[in-house]
């Protein structure tokens, strides 16, 4: 695995769980507060933690 994969994979990583999880589009910062700032459900909120939970679990099986 490449540097480049490495570093890269965690923030691809997260941004999936957050578009699937909590509607956002994107973790890049745009300096807007409507598209910085999002609303979401504490479910929402649960499920994101739990997806990031089990990727870390998984990565570390995988060490």
């Amino acid at each position: 695995m490449t540097t480049e994969t490495t570093q890269t994979a965690p923030a691809d990583l997260l941004a999936g769980i957050a578009q699937k999880h909590l509607f956002i589009e994107t973790l890049e910062e745009r300096k807007s507060d409507s598209l910085d700032f999002h609303e979401v459900s504490v479910w929402g909120v649960k499920a994101a933690l739990e997806a990031a939970y089990a990727a870390g679990l998984a990565a570390a099986q995988e060490a």
